[in-house]
């Protein structure tokens, strides 16, 4: 992919940092720079809530324009975490996260709109990222709907919701390098419920069935590590339905497409 700034987004710059924003949040992005970064600014943020996953996330209303939105700071995961902590060599994978998420809001898949990010310069050959993203308002991950004691419709709805979802993600011929039960959100809307996808910076473009074989294992694996580890409650044959087909139906790991 490339990274140009795509249509809408402009740069704010401020000493070290310099943010790629939605032109309608230039000026959220210019109050929180006065900061220093976006992460520190929504650290400071009184009113902010704290969202734990791989590191504290903040929620937050923008301080202009009053959106909520959720501010993370991109940190690595692995092996080497320890050592690489959040330092990147650029471009770091927030140009990415933001081409993908436009990519697959054009294709239908619901993910949280990536209303800016900052990158950092630190010692010159690194960088730190900041992502903010539109907040998901009463929003519960899928594993919190796999807990012992959740009322079943409404876990039933859950795993409905993330069928349709992963099945937009097929369709868009993109696999989710981790996709798990704590990176979908489930919404109410109408009456049921709506599945968004988080991190979609670890998205890769490629082939429908590679994308659907993917998917599956990634998800089938978080969801009986949760159900082996935690308790919670999961059927494969219930809750997975057509997935299980696409788990099985090819031995071969998926490929990788550069596109």
């Amino acid at each position: 992919m490339t990274h140009g700034t795509p249509a809408g987004y402009v740069h704010v710059t401020a000493g070290r940092c310099r943010v790629v924003t939605l032109e309608a949040h230039a000026d959220d992005a210019r109050v929180m720079l006065a900061d220093g970064a976006l992460y520190h600014a929504a650290a400071r943020d009184l009113a902010a809530r704290e969202l734990v996953g791989r590191g504290i996330a903040y929620a937050i209303a923008l301080p202009v324009s009053r959106t909520p939105a959720v501010v993370r700071h991109n940190r690595h995961g692995g092996l080497f975490a320890p050592l690489t902590r959040d330092l990147f060599l650029p471009p770091t994978r927030a140009p990415h996260e933001l081409e993908v998420s436009l990519r697959l809001a054009a294709s239908g898949v619901r993910t949280p709109r990536v209303l800016m990010y900052g990158v950092e310069t630190v010692g010159g050959a690194f960088r730190r990222a900041d992502v903010v993203t539109r907040l998901v308002e009463n929003a519960r991950d899928l594993s919190a709907y796999m807990m012992p004691g959740e009322n079943s419709d409404a876990r039933a709805a859950a795993w409905r919701a993330t069928r349709e979802l992963v099945a937009a993600l097929n369709h868009a011929c993109a696999w989710h390098h981790d996709l798990n039960v704590k990176n979908i959100l489930l919404a109410p809307s109408e009456g049921s419920l709506q599945a968004w996808v988080l991190d979609v910076d670890r998205v890769e473009l490629t082939s429908f069935d590679d994308a659907a074989l993917g998917n599956a294992a990634r998800l089938f694996r978080s969801a009986s590590k949760w159900r082996d580890r935690w308790g919670a409650e999961f059927d494969p044959a219930a809750d997975f339905g057509q997935l299980r087909n696409d788990l099985h139906r090819d031995s071969r790991p998926p490929r990788r497409i550069s596109r």
